[in-house]
Order: C-alpha cells, then structure tokens, then sequence
C-alpha cells in the first residue's frame, strides 16, 4: 500500500494493470477470455491453478504469455511416470571442497508450469503440492522459502487415463481453480492459424514486477467483504455437504462429499479480486457466483446416480447457484 495514498486509489490501479495485462496477453492468445480472466484473478488471489483441456489449447503459451506479461521469472517442468521429488525440489551434491551443496530444482521460480501432473507418481506430486502450501522446500533436513509471488499452474490431460496417477481429492483441494479448456470456435481458429503460421512474433511487454504483485495481492487481502456476502459463500458451500442442516436436494440426491472450508475461504478471496479486477471496491453476490464453478468443480465428489443420468458437476453447481 505503500505506491497508493488510499485503498480505494490502489483497487483503481488494479484494474488499471489488469486491463493492460490482458491487452498484451491477447496480442498471443485468441478468445479463452474466461480463462484469462480466472488464472489472473488467482494470482491476484495467491492461489493456484489447475487447467483441464486436450493437447493443443495453448496451455503452456499462456502460461509462458502471461509469466512475459507479468516480469517474472517462470519455468515449465514435463512431468512424466519416471520423475522423482528431487527432480524438481533440488538435490545435494559434494562440491569440490567436500562439502555438501544444495542445487535448486525448477521448482524455485515465480510461475512455475506443471505440465500434465497426472503423469507423475504420488510421491513426485506430494512434492509439488507441499511446496505449494508451505512455499518453501525441505531436503537433507534444511528449509529453503521458495521466491515470492509463487504460482503453480498445473495441466491435466482428461483424456488418456492409461498410465496416470488421478490427483486424490484432498490433493485437488490445494488448487484455487479448476479451470476446464474448451476448443477455440471457428472463427477464433481461423483466427489461431492466421496469427501462427506468417511469421509474425508478438512483442509482449513487461507490465508488472514481483514486488507489484505482491502489492497488489496485499490490496485485495484488505478490500472489506458484507456480512451478507460472507454469508451466502458459506452458505453455498454448505449446500453442498449432505451431512448440513442446510445441504439442498440436490446435494441430497447426486453428491457423495461436498467441499470443505477451503471453498468458502477462495470463493471470498475470489470475489474480492473479481470485484476490483472489474472497478468495484467490495464484492456482491454477483462475484461470487462467477467463480463458484471454476472452485467448486474439484470440491465435489457425485455419487453412482449422478454418473448413471450424465449428470456433470458443473449442472449441479449451476442448479446450486440457482
């Protein structure tokens, strides 16, 4: 808060960075403005992000697009059955003088890509996702904090399911968003294949720096939220437990375990950077039903009838919101 004499100056600045960061973003990504939208309102929340699509959307261009647009460092790790944790955290090596030295892995970045997660071994992914709770990395028994702001976003192919290893919901859990890739319509394709097949670069400027981000997500931490807001958040998550008072029939009828308090904690952390990302100084209701789907979504577990009618998480959330 330091650059800005009021909140109310700072929530201004916010919007104004986010507009621009999205210009340059789309001078390299056609149309996935929803996705856009939700993998910087995490950042600007301080969570992290997991991207659900097939081979081919431009998962790591927009990972890369964004990190060029933000000024800061990234790195991209292919994560495959044969990974170990060290791999990606470092590991200790005898130096010329005897003495054991710790060589950081990938993970010690900004904005790191975890490229097909599911691919990996629990143990590779246990150590991913420690590192994206605590920030910080243990090996031979020493703590090393991991480079603030840090982001994960981590990709998932949901159609080859031989060979890999499903995240276990309590894992899922540590992600903010689960964001679903769709193909590009027509016109946005074309549009796709103009763009990369003449030649032409895109020169992305750099908008903002760490310590920027970092200040920005100080700014969202302090926007005041309405009790009534707060209210419906947690309300909404308990909708969908079947053990609450206030679990609904449709919890009741499709949903074998519902989202715990995390939920409640993003769907607030989310609605107030949704709010200053589009020029309001405290959120509504509104806010907070625009990102339900995208932090609900890996918070659900549906039942056998859910799956014997083809009833998608994403129906009941919205009969939820409803």
């Amino acid at each position: 808060m330091a650059k800005y004499k009021t909140e109310v100056e700072a929530v201004d600045a916010l919007k104004q960075a986010y507009h621009s960061l999205k210009q340059e973003i789309q001078k390299v990504i056609v149309g996935q403005e929803k996705i856009i939208d939700d993998v910087l309102i995490s950042i600007f929340s301080g969570g992290h992000c997991l991207l659900v699509g097939v081979p081919g959307l431009a998962k790591t261009l927009l990972v890369t697009t964004i990190a060029k647009a933000l000024g800061i460092e990234h790195n991209r790790i292919q994560f495959t059955p044969d990974l170990m944790p060290s791999d990606i955290i470092g590991t200790e090596i005898l130096d010329n003088n005897r003495e054991f030295k710790f060589i950081k892995g990938p993970l010690f970045t900004n904005f790191l890509l975890a490229d097909e997660i599911n691919r990996t071994p629990p143990k590779t992914q246990a150590a991913l996702l420690e590192a994206m709770q605590e920030h910080a990395v243990t090996a031979g028994g020493t703590r090393y904090a991991l480079s603030e702001p840090f982001f994960v976003l981590a990709t998932q192919n949901p159609i080859e399911q031989e060979g890999t290893y499903p995240l276990p919901e309590a894992q899922l859990d540590r992600f903010m968003f689960n964001i679903w890739l769709d193909y590009p319509s027509v016109s946005e394709e074309i549009q796709i294949v103009k763009s990369t097949t003449q030649g032409n670069t895109p020169n992305i400027s750099h908008i903002l720096s760490a310590d920027d981000i970092l200040e920005f997500q100080q700014v969202v931490q302090k926007i005041p939220v309405p009790e009534n807001v707060i209210s419906y958040a947690v309300e909404l998550v308990a909708k969908t437990r079947k053990s609450s008072p206030l679990s609904s029939t449709i919890a009741q009828e499709y949903i074998s375990w519902g989202a715990g308090p995390r939920a409640s904690q993003y769907l607030i952390i989310g609605a107030k950077t949704h709010a200053a990302l589009h020029g309001k100084y405290s959120p509504d209701i509104e806010d907070v039903q625009a990102i339900a789907h995208s932090i609900l979504r890996h918070r659900i577990v549906k039942n056998y009838k859910a799956d014997a009618e083809n009833m998608s998480t994403d129906e009941i959330i919205t009969q939820l919101l409803s």
